[in-house]
């Protein structure tokens, strides 16, 4: 089915092809992708709008001695494939199999770990300053995406490499959008340069000019000064100090290698905007990218379907249900979310409160202080933010938020692990990192209206709180529509046992209820983290004889350890047994095999008690 693409096992396998067949490639490639992914699941439509340039770059390129750096890695699928994976592909994401994102540690062609954006100009310049020190002749490339650059740690980079004679390279690969449709001045403003008559002029240039024998180089860069300074005076980036070219159509494979050929020659900062479209190829995936910017399991004939619904709604769903119905009771109400609209919920609260939603673009940083100000004029927000990009904002939840006490709340989805997606995405460390911050309160819900609860609790504090709860779905408890602010610091003993007092956090409550029942122990829904209902923790330390502490959290620093340091200054001294994930990177997989293999089941939670037991 494939016979230009079984003859390459590596990039050197592809360089030894002809021009003439590298879009045969490309479409076989295209189809290899749709049935790899259709039986896998993982990122789609990205990975289809990013094949002719991935061809195009290991066929330029001396990889993997010259660097490719990807940004985020959804688009890294085509990479994959090229670099002696493709036989692995049936395993993406799954335990033991391939990553979602590239790894160093899968393959020598994944010259830096990425998962989360804007990393790659800064990962990127780095190498190449490093080789130059070095006295290497090698290439470095970054290839970002336009919702990447809509992040601050790009533009440091840009800003930093433009000032610096080092040859870099940095494709900006444009499809308009990142998971949500982009926003803001920058997306506006590459819109406006690729509009009309401009893009065509430039595509047919950039095509014509770079796209000549090597002796006429010199002749091509005065004519291309000349198209570019007629069309893009004063460009953005050029203003950075890149050399910039483009934009050009990055589904033209013979376009791109002349391209890419050409600036391979050039010396110091280079900048070449290409113009992609996520999906292209698979027409669902082309009308419908938000849809299919990560895909389950799907027949190709027929694309994904709805499926069949009403079964237990998602946390997520559940925060996008109360930020909704709070708002109409609340006109201050505002809702934030850093270009992740639909991962945290909020389609139907844009649609509903359209002029009290903001997508902030791919900015954390600015999310977080943004909200600060608003809280400091009368405005309520509510961030809605993954646990594992709230670390990219740690700064501005302490200096901007929680040292001036501000009503702000954070709705932190994906707490815990996650899954496919694996380390890079996993909301591992938030316990630790939230409870040591003054003024902030931290809740973790054990069930679905706990959570609806949890949140409106929150909104009704006038200082800072934040709400984390897992991927996925809960226990499936019924959810009250009506709510109720919950006793501040105060947990809830969910089963009343003997000898061993379980303290369970947010998701570890139902396992711990089910190991419970074996062991005939005391379960406490501990709730809140911060203020840690510590009358409880030494009421529960006195009167049984070995105290559990279990969350879905690294056990360093986590609620365990807050519930450590409560029994120690009552001065309690008893055996303590703390639950968590461990002091390491856990790996993409099934999450409830995941889970599992951190003994945060009911019966890795049951076989740790009885271990603990016979012990004393």
């Amino acid at each position: 089915m494939y016979p230009l693409l079984e003859t390459i096992q590596s990039p050197p396998d592809l360089r030894k092809l002809s021009r003439q067949q590298l879009a045969p490639l490309a479409t076989e490639l295209r189809d290899f992708l749709v049935e790899s992914v259709s039986k896998t699941g993982g990122h789609f439509a990205s990975n289809l709008g990013s094949i002719e340039l991935t061809i195009a770059l290991h066929y330029v390129f001396n990889t993997p001695d010259d660097r490719l750096v990807w940004d985020v890695g959804h688009q890294t699928y085509p990479h994959k494939i090229l670099t002696g994976r493709r036989e692995r592909m049936g395993s993406m994401r799954q335990k033991g199999g391939l990553a979602g994102f590239p790894k160093r540690d899968e393959s020598e062609y994944d010259t830096f770990g990425v998962g989360h954006s804007s990393t790659s100009i800064g990962a990127a310049l780095g190498m190449a300053v490093a080789a130059k020190t070095q006295g290497i002749e090698r290439k470095c490339v970054a290839i970002i995406g336009d919702g990447s650059m809509t992040a601050g740690q790009a533009f440091e980079a840009l800003n930093n490499a433009g000032a610096m004679d080092t040859d870099l390279l940095v494709v900006l690969n444009d499809n308009e959008m990142s998971i949500s449709p982009n926003v803001g001045a920058l997306n506006n403003y590459l819109a406006k340069l690729m509009s009309g008559r401009f893009y065509a002029a430039m595509r047919e240039g950039s095509s014509k000019v770079l796209g000549i024998a090597p002796p006429l180089k010199e002749i091509a860069s005065k004519v291309e000064e000349h198209v570019k300074g007629f069309f893009t005076p004063g460009t953005l980036f050029e203003e950075f100090g890149f050399n910039y070219i483009g934009p050009i159509d990055g589904h033209d494979v013979d376009v791109l290698v002349d391209t890419l050929s050409n600036i391979r020659s050039l010396k110091g900062p280079q900048f070449l905007h290409i113009v992609t479209k996520k999906g292209h190829g698979y027409k669902l995936a082309e009308s419908d990218p938000v849809k299919y910017h990560g895909v389950t399991k799907f027949d190709p004939s027929n694309g994904l379907t709805s499926g069949k619904g009403g079964g237990k709604p998602q946390y997520t769903q559940v925060f996008g249900d109360w930020i909704c119905d709070m708002a109409k009771r609340d006109p201050r109400l505002v809702g934030i979310t850093p270009a992740m609209r639909e991962g945290s919920g909020l389609v139907r609260f844009e649609q509903e409160h359209p002029d009290r939603y903001y997508d902030v673009a791919i900015a954390e940083q600015h999310a977080v202080t943004f909200a600060a100000g608003l809280a400091c004029d009368g405005v309520k927000p509510v961030v809605a933010i993954y646990s594992t990009f709230l670390q990219r904002a740690y700064d501005q939840l302490i200096h901007d938020v929680a040292l001036q006490n501000l009503p702000v709340l954070f709705a932190i989805d994906r707490a815990g692990l996650v899954g496919a997606d694996g380390p890079t995405h996993a909301g591992a460390f938030d316990l630790s990192f939230l409870r040591c911050i003054p003024n902030l309160t931290v809740m973790a819900p054990s069930d679905e209206n706990e959570c609806r609860q949890m949140l409106y609790t929150g909104f009704q504090m006038n200082s800072p709180a934040a709400v984390r709860y897992p991927r996925g779905t809960g226990p499936g408890a019924e959810i009250q529509a009506e709510m109720t602010a919950l006793p501040l610091g105060k947990g809830l003993v969910r089963r009343q046992g003997e000898k061993v007092a379980i303290l369970a956090f947010g998701s570890m409550v139902t396992p711990a209820l089910a190991a419970a029942e074996a062991l005939n122990a005391t379960v406490a829904d501990m709730r809140f983290v911060k203020p840690l209902d510590a009358e409880l923790v030494c009421r529960l330390a006195e009167s049984h004889d070995l105290v559990i502490t279990v969350e879905e959290n690294v056990v360093m620093g986590g609620a365990g350890s807050a519930c450590l340091e409560a029994m120690q200054a009552m001065g309690i001294l008893k055996p303590v047994l703390q639950l968590g994930l461990p002091d390491d990177y856990v790996e993409h997989g099934d999450p409830a095999g995941m889970l599992a293999d951190c003994g945060l089941d009911a019966a890795g939670i049951e076989r740790s008690v009885r271990q603990r037991l016979a012990m004393l």
